[in-house]
C-alpha cells in the first residue's frame, strides 16, 4: 500500500514518517517522531531526489512504485549522504537499473565508505550551479558544504522557483497528514522543533548557512522542500522561516529573556535559582525559563540557550568537581556555537571543590560571552544575609537585559 501527497504539478512527495523511533541519530529525544521526506518529479525524465531512512523503506518503495505507474526512473539526485536519506540508495539501483546517480565528488566518496556494491558507472558528477534538464523543468545544483556534511548541496526547480534544502529548514516530529506549514494550526510547538533540530544538528555550522544564504540570495523561492519536517509554500512562511535561520546562523537572540539552568541534589540550588526567577518577574521580565539538567535532555536547554539573550547558570560541586549534567549541558552549548549571549552564576559547594572554575573554562570557549553581575556563592544553602547579595545580580541582569 502507498501513502503519497501532490506537492504541485508532477511533484510529488514519496516520504513516510516513524513514529518508533525514540532518539534521532541515538542522541536527541523525539517522542513525536520524525519525518523523513523524499521527492518525486514526473517530466519527459523521472527524478527522484533523495532516499529515506531504512525504518521505512517498504512504504518508501511502494511509494515510488505508484507515482511512476509504470515508468522507468531516470535520476536519483543525492543531495545529502547522511544514512537516514542515503539508506535505500543500492536498492534504488537494484530496483531501477537505469537510473542514474547524481550528486558532487565528495557525494560519491561517502557512497563509496557506506555501501559495498561498486555504482560507479552510474554517476553523474555535478558542479556547483551545474543544470540538468528533465523536459520542462531544470534543476541546478548548489554546493552547500558543511550545512552540515562535507558534500551537502541543494537542489532548485529554476521554473517553479522550489528549493530542495537538504537537512536545511528542517524540523523534528512526523508528519500527521498536513504535508505544508501553513496546514498546521499548532506553529508555536512547531518552532521549538524546527529551532531545537537547527541548533543541534546545524547550529555549529553558522557560518557555512550564511555561505549558503549568499550564494541563492539571488533566487526567488515559492517553495522549501526540506528533507525533514514540513513544506513552505505561502510567502510569509518562508519569510519566516529564512528569518529564523538569518538569526540562529549569526548567533543573534530571537528574543530578550532568561534562561535559568540548574543542578541540585537536595533542593537548596533549586531554591535560591527559583527565588531568582521571582525576583525577575516582579522586576518585570516575562521571559524566563528554568530547567533541571538532571531532568530535561540537553537539546531542549540548549536550544532555548541559544532563543534568549540571557542565561543563569548553577555550577555546583560534585566530588569536587562539576556536577556533571552541567558539565555536559555547557559543553554541549559550546559545540553549537553559543555565543553573543549574557551570562551569571551561581555557584553551590558545601564544603570544596573547582566546579565553577570549571564552568567558566568551558564558557570561556565562546565567543562574546559577557559575565553579568558578581557570581552569587553559596556554602549548601542560601542565608537571609546573602538577600542583598542575590538582589545585586537580579539588578544587574535587568540592566543588561534594558541595553
Amino acid at each position: 500500500m502507498y501513502n503519497t501527497q501532490l506537492v504541485t504539478s508532477n511533484l510529488f512527495w514519496v516520504g513516510a514518517s516513524d513514529r518508533r523511533i525514540s532518539r534521532f541519530e541515538n542522541m536527541f529525544p523525539i517522542d513525536k517522531g520524525i519525518a523523513y521526506n523524499s521527492y518525486l518529479i514526473l517530466d519527459e525524465k523521472t527524478c527522484l531526489l533523495d532516499t529515506v531512512d531504512k525504518s521505512i523503506s517498504e512504504i518508501y518503495i511502494d511509494n515510488i512504485y505508484h507515482v511512476l505507474n509504470g515508468r522507468k526512473l531516470d535520476y536519483l539526485v543525492i543531495n545529502h549522504m547522511e544514512p537516514d536519506h542515503c539508506a535505500n540508495i543500492e536498492r534504488i539501483c537494484e530496483l531501477f537499473p537505469e537510473v542514474t546517480l547524481v550528486g558532487n565528488n565528495k557525494t560519491f566518496t561517502y557512497l563509496e565508505q557506506f555501501y559495498e556494491a561498486d555504482l560507479s558507472a552510474r554517476y553523474h558528477v555535478v558542479k556547483d550551479k551545474e543544470e540538468l534538464k528533465l523536459g520542462e523543468r531544470t534543476l541546478t545544483f548548489y554546493l552547500a558544504p558543511m550545512v552540515h556534511w562535507p558534500e551537502v548541496m541543494v537542489t532548485y526547480i529554476n521554473e517553479d522557483k522550489i528549493l530542495f534544502s537538504a537537512d536545511a529548514f528542517g524540523s523534528f516530529g512526523a508528519l500527521d497528514g498536513n504535508l505544508f506549514y501553513d496546514q498546521i494550526d499548532d506553529k508555536d510547538e512547531l518552532l521549538n522543533e524546527y529551532r531545537r533540530y537547527y541548533i543541534n544538528i546545524v547550529g555549529k555550522h553558522g557560518a557555512n548557512v550564511q555561505n549558503l544564504f549568499k550564494k541563492i540570495a539571488d533566487l526567488p523561492v515559492n517553495m522549501i522542500c526540506a528533507l525533514h519536517g514540513p513544506v513552505f509554500r505561502e510567502a510569509q512562511d518562508i519569510e519566516f522561516i529564512m528569518d529564523k535561520y538569518q538569526k540562529w546562523s549569526t548567533y543573534t537572540p530571537e528574543e530578550k529573556g532568561v534562561v535559568i539552568v540548574f543542578a541540585s541534589m537536595y533542593g537548596n540550588t533549586e531554591l535560591a535559582m527559583d527565588i531568582i526567577a521571582s525576583k525577575l518577574s516582579e522586576r518585570g521580565v516575562r521571559n524566563i525559563k528554568m530547567f533541571d539538567v538532571s531532568q530535561t535532555d540537553p537539546s531542549y536547554i540548549v536550544a532555548q540557550l541559544h532563543r534568549y539573550s540571557n542565561a543563569v547558570f548553577s555550577a555546583i560541586n560534585y566530588n569536587a568537581e562539576l556536577y556533571l549534567g552541567m558539565s555536559t549541558l555547557l559543553q554541549e552549548a559550546i559545540m553549537t556555537n553559543y555565543q553573543n549571549r549574557k551570562i551569571s552564576w551561581v555557584n553551590n559547594g558545601s564544603w570544596a571543590g573547582k566546579s565553577l572554575q570549571m564552568a567558566q573554562e568551558i564558557m570561556a570557549k565562546g565567543k562574546n560571552i559577557e559575565t553579568v553581575g558578581e557570581t552569587l556563592v553559596l556554602k549548601s544553602a542560601l542565608k537571609k544575609e546573602q538577600l542583598p547579595e542575590l538582589e545585586a545580580l537580579v539588578e544587574a541582569i535587568v540592566t543588561s537585559l534594558q541595553e
